[in-house]
């Protein structure tokens, strides 16, 4: 640590606060004395051109004006220069705020060590503010990006058949084809719109919810039910193992969950394979586990999986069907209900969706606020 750095860490410390107000306190302190003591000087070659006595009422007076107008004058002398100082600090803040104000979120305000104690924590907010907003753009300008991605592409195949069914040359059974491409393009499109729209009304401070009290595991088993087509048309062995409870939720929000989770299993759960769905309670919690024999996930791509639009299949092909929203919406709602979701995956041996939710979040909440009055009376 260099001398400067030294006496840098110095200043910031307590004791180094303490030795600067003293300091200050002392240059005031000086400066008064020096110029009391430059008219106490001065005094009595005025009193004599006035003929005034030295010991008069006046003298004593006019010593106190004369000290008062040296210690202005000083003043006046120094203030510039420390005046040039804080208005170059103060137009450094300006400007960084005229840019956050353009949308240029890249600053740097320099700051001063003498301004450190005073400013310290208003320059570390804009910074933190701006590197937030920053953040805040970047996404946006990769949702953006995103949602151009993924609507270009349905209205591009869109566009291309629907040329093609002009010419004259198609046999029926490339018309029928042409035209099911279609439909599928528009049903994609319509779920890209309507996942938007419900991602969009779950990060609202307003959403509705309708708890209420349910039988977890007959909700499951329905949905095991609804999906029994997909995962018997890939011969995939589904495996249900969940005792009788009740839970209190939004049983439509938390059906769009589990049927998001399973779908996805099975999307990518070969054939043959087989999907495990669990469910246990421990302690006031439900943990419902949904593990299969798919591909897996890399592990870099794990902490990414819940953003907006994001795909392990970093090619986009098309041969999953998807649009990189189902798994934020399944997150958004564990978080409603005050839950929590982990992912464990490994490359070519499947993955596993744990949810873990409060059986009754209301009174999770409760115990959690006696808690905190328990301790406060301790």
């Amino acid at each position: 640590m260099t001398l400067r750095e030294g006496y840098a860490a110095f200043k910031a410390t307590k004791t180094g606060r303490v030795v600067k107000f003293i300091t200050g306190m002392a240059t005031i302190l000086l400066l008064i004395l020096a110029s009391w003591s430059l008219s106490y000087l001065i005094n009595p070659y005025v009193m004599n051109s006035v003929g005034w006595k030295q010991d008069s009422y006046w003298a004593f007076l006019v010593l106190c004006v004369m000290g008062l107008l040296f210690f202005v004058a000083v003043l006046a002398i120094i203030f510039p220069f420390v005046r040039v100082k804080h208005v170059k600090f103060y137009q450094s803040i300006l400007d960084a705020l005229k840019k956050i104000s353009q949308g240029e979120f890249n600053i740097s305000i320099p700051m001063y060590e003498d301004f450190r104690d005073e400013y310290g924590s208003l320059v570390d907010g804009i910074q933190q503010m701006a590197d937030s907003l920053g953040e805040m753009e970047q996404m946006r300008q990769e949702f953006i990006s995103n949602v151009s991605h993924e609507i270009q592409s349905p209205l591009t195949s869109i566009r291309g058949f629907a040329r093609a069914l002009q010419s004259e040359e198609l046999s029926e059974e490339e018309r029928l084809n042409y035209l099911q491409i279609i439909e599928m393009e528009t049903m994609r499109l319509s779920k890209l719109s309507e996942n938007l729209l419900k991602l969009t009304s779950l990060e609202s401070e307003h959403h509705p919810m309708e708890m209420k009290r349910y039988r977890l595991d007959q909700q499951l088993r329905n949905i095991a039910l609804i999906s029994e087509p997909q995962w018997l048309e890939k011969r995939i062995e589904l495996d249900l193992n969940v005792d009788k409870m009740e839970i209190t939720a939004d049983e439509e929000m938390l059906s769009q969950v589990w049927m998001n989770l399973v779908h996805n299993a099975i999307k990518f759960t070969p054939e043959g394979g087989a999907i495990h769905i669990e469910a246990r309670m421990s302690n006031g919690t439900v943990e419902v586990c949904i593990t299969d024999s798919g591909i897996g996930i890399d592990e870099e791509h794990i902490p990414h999986l819940f953003e907006r639009f994001f795909k392990a299949d970093v090619s986009r092909n098309r041969t999953i069907a998807g649009n990189g929203l189902g798994l934020s919406i399944v997150q958004k709602i564990v978080q409603l209900h005050s839950g929590d979701i982990q992912v464990s995956s490994r490359k070519g041996e499947g993955s596993t969706f744990c949810v873990k939710l409060p059986l009754d979040p209301n009174a999770a909440e409760s115990s959690i606020l006696e808690a905190g009055s328990a301790g406060l009376r301790k």
